[in-house]
């Protein structure tokens, strides 16, 4: 429930796969449009960034949560101490807008420390912020997570990789856009034109990792078998 069979290699190699190899706006194009919109200076994308990372991580292991006790088939069993017998009840339909009030829960608390200790971010974020509520980076990561069923730290992990990387990608596209704001850029190409264009480049330099193979815990890898090794002989 907590490890399952990953081992700290496999934690690490998880961290890398969900940062660099599945990063969420450049593997699967998740939240773009934040992305887009607050990616022209490099200090509001860095805030932004931050508060991704933490509404990401807080409410996928909320979500985590949620699921192994409330929403999957069986997660009602916990209640039998109570006398109260709950283990066939289903609540699986619920589980999208349980996830999507946990998030926007969090995004409420964030907005408020953030208003709080950063006004000229506040500011200059804008609308944006509360639209992290929205973003479907934050719920695909949560959604990914119980898809492959991860136990707790391994979700943990994946979560806050999953939030890194998205920092990771907005960081680098404000710290080019800072450069082509001063740069000589066709004008046709101006603006989106050169930033879709700068996207499609840093995904493609991201597939470079592809072949990173470490997320894997040894004992759910199946052994290959070449074609042409001979086989076992049989003892008399």
């Amino acid at each position: 429930m907590w490890m399952g069979n990953y081992e700290s290699i496999n934690l690490f190699g998880l961290l890398i796969q969900s940062i660099l190899i599945e990063n969420f706006l450049l593997a699967n194009f998740l939240g773009m449009c934040t992305y887009l919109a607050c990616s022209t200076k490099l200090k509001t994308a860095n805030g932004l960034g931050v508060a991704v990372v933490f509404v990401l991580t807080v409410s996928g292991i909320l979500n985590w949560l949620v699921h192994k006790f409330v929403t999957a088939p069986g997660a009602l069993s916990w209640l039998d101490f109570l006398g109260i017998q709950a283990e066939n009840v289903n609540l699986s339909f619920l589980e999208f807008l349980l996830f999507i009030s946990v998030i926007a829960a969090f995004v409420q608390v964030t907005e408020i420390v953030i208003e709080k200790f950063s006004p000229a971010l506040y500011a200059s974020l804008g609308l944006y912020l509360p639209l992290i509520a929205v973003n479907c980076a934050i719920l695909g990561a949560s959604l990914f997570a119980v898809t492959r069923d991860y136990p707790f730290v391994p979700n943990m992990v994946y979560v806050f990789g999953s939030g890194m990387g998205w920092w990771l990608a907005i960081a680098l596209i404000a710290a080019i856009r800072e450069k082509l704001a001063t740069s000589s850029v066709l004008p046709s190409l101006k603006g989106m034109g050169i930033t879709f264009i700068m996207t499609g480049l840093m995904s493609m330099a991201f597939q470079g990792f592809t072949g990173i193979k470490l997320a894997t815990p040894t004992a759910d890898q199946k052994p290959v078998v070449l074609a042409d090794e001979p086989s076992a002989k049989k003892s008399p």
